[in-house]
C-alpha cells in the first residue's frame, strides 16, 4: 500500500522512508515500487537513494534495492548483545560437537568482525581474534560475508585487499574465491593467515539481502583434513540453518 505522507515531510523523513520502505520489502524494489511505495516523485526518489548508497545505507544490484552494510552495521552495535545472546547456544552446541573453536562475525566498512567466540579448553593457544577487524583476503569469515553480497556492493572490501597487494584477478585472485565461496556456500582458509590453523565459515542469510552475521568454525591444520571436512561442513550448515530460523522468527521446522 502506498505510503500516506503527511503534508510537508524534510528531506531526512524522504530519505528514511526510503531506507525503511527497501527494509521492509518482502523482496528487492525497483525504484518505481519504492517511489510509489513512499509517496515521492521518481525523480526525487532516486536523487535521494543515490545519496543512500553512497553512505551505504541501500545496496543498488542492477535495478533492484536491498538494505545496506550501514543498516547492518547501526543494528549489529545496537543490537550485538541481542544478537550474541540469541546466537551463543548455538555457537555452543556447534563447539561442542566439533571440538572447534566457533566464532560469530558481523559484516563491517571494510572487513568483518568478531562479537563472540567459544572456545575449547584445548585450543587456548588459537587467538580469538575478538574484537578485531579481519580483512576479507585473510580470513574465512569476511569471505564467507562478502561472498553473501551482491557484486557491486564489494568494493570497498576488495580495495582494502588491492591496498595490500593481494590479487584480484586470476585463478589465484579474491575475486576467484569470492565466486568459489557464493557457489559453494562455505568459505574455507588453509593456513593463510596462521599456518598450522584453519576454518570454515558460512554466512547467515535469513531473508534476501545483506548477510546478517557468519558462523565460523577454527581449529588445527590438520583436523579439517579432506578426512574430517564433510563433518564440519555438515555440522556448519546445520548451526547456520538454525540461526537463521532463529533470527526470522521461526522454529526449526519453518513454522512462525
Amino acid at each position: 500500500m502506498p505510503h500516506t505522507a503527511p503534508a510537508t515531510r524534510t528531506a531526512v523523513d524522504k530519505a528514511l522512508d526510503l531506507v525503511e520502505a527497501v527494509a521492509r520489502a518482502p523482496r528487492p524494489p525497483r525504484l518505481t515500487d519504492l517511489a510509489d511505495e513512499v509517496g515521492l516523485h521518481r525523480a526525487t526518489a532516486y536523487r535521494i537513494l543515490v545519496d543512500l548508497v553512497r553512505r551505504g545505507w541501500v545496496l543498488r544490484a542492477d535495478d533492484r534495492y536491498l538494505p545496506g552494510t550501514a543498516v547492518l552495521r547501526l543494528s549489529a552495535r545496537a543490537a550485538h548483545n541481542s544478537l550474541t545472546t540469541l546466537a551463543r547456544p548455538v555457537l555452543e552446541d556447534l563447539c561442542a560437537r566439533t571440538g572447534m573453536m566457533v566464532n560469530l562475525q558481523v559484516l563491517e566498512n571494510d572487513g568483518s568482525r568478531v562479537v563472540d567466540v567459544v572456545r575449547p579448553d584445548r585450543l587456548a593457544m588459537i587467538s580469538t581474534l575478538r574484537d578485531e577487524a579481519l580483512p576479507v583476503h585473510r580470513f574465512a569469515g569476511p569471505l564467507a560475508l562478502v561472498a553473501a553480497l551482491p557484486p557491486q556492493a564489494r568494493g570497498p572490501y576488495l580495495d582494502v585487499a588491492r591496498r595490500a597487494g593481494h590479487p584480484i584477478e586470476g585463478a589465484a585472485g579474491l575475486l576467484a574465491d569470492l565466486d568459489r565461496t557464493r557457489a559453494d556456500g562455505f568459505a574455507v582458509e588453509h593456513g593463510r593467515n596462521e599456518h598450522l590453523v584453519s576454518s570454515l565459515s558460512r554466512a547467515v542469510v535469513p531473508s534476501p539481502g545483506a548477510p546478517v552475521c557468519a558462523v565460523t568454525l577454527v581449529g588445527p591444520a590438520a583436523e579439517t583434513d579432506a578426512s574430517r571436512m564433510p563433518l564440519l561442513r555438515e555440522e556448519l550448515a546445520s548451526a547456520v540453518d538454525a540461526l537463521g530460523a532463529l533470527l526470522s522468527g521461526q522454529d526449526r521446522s519453518g513454522e512462525a
